[in-house]
């Protein structure tokens, strides 16, 4: 019976240590806070090329980036309060980019139901910054 008792207990603190180091998940506003640091905004622009819309993220009430690499672009919608991070956006683009006049809706996950709209804003380039050169 003791060994049992110590296997359990042993058991339980293998379980809990993860949680015990597990990092605080990051706000929506602190996720993008993260993903803007070390770039430089550019001039807003009401359309982008569908080819840098590929890579997307919706961040739950605050905006959606799009793309990777040294340039991603930032649309806060004007209702951002409707954005939620686990419904799907299915736009409706005429032409080959992505424009801020586009119809945008929200589906649920998993019914596939229909939530709502969005009403796209501007898209804000963001580019890193070059690092300075060391000096030798």
């Amino acid at each position: 019976m003791r060994k049992l008792a110590t296997a359990v207990t042993a058991a339980a603190a293998l379980l809990a240590g993860p949680a015990l180091e597990a990092k605080p998940r990051l706000t929506p506003q602190q996720e993008l806070a993260k993903l803007l640091e070390g770039r430089e905004p550019g001039k807003p622009t009401n359309c982008v090329s569908n080819s840098d819309t590929r890579e997307m993220r919706v961040l739950d009430k605050t905006a959606i980036v799009f793309g990777w690499g040294n340039t991603i672009w930032v649309n806060v919608p004007k209702n951002a309060e409707d954005l939620d991070d686990d419904d799907v956006l299915v736009t409706k683009t005429f032409g080959s980019q992505l424009c801020s006049l586009d119809i945008v809706y929200t589906m649920d996950r998993s019914s596939r139901i229909t939530t709502g709209f969005i009403n796209l804003g501007d898209f804000v380039p963001y580019r890193r910054v070059p690092k300075p050169a060391k000096a030798n």
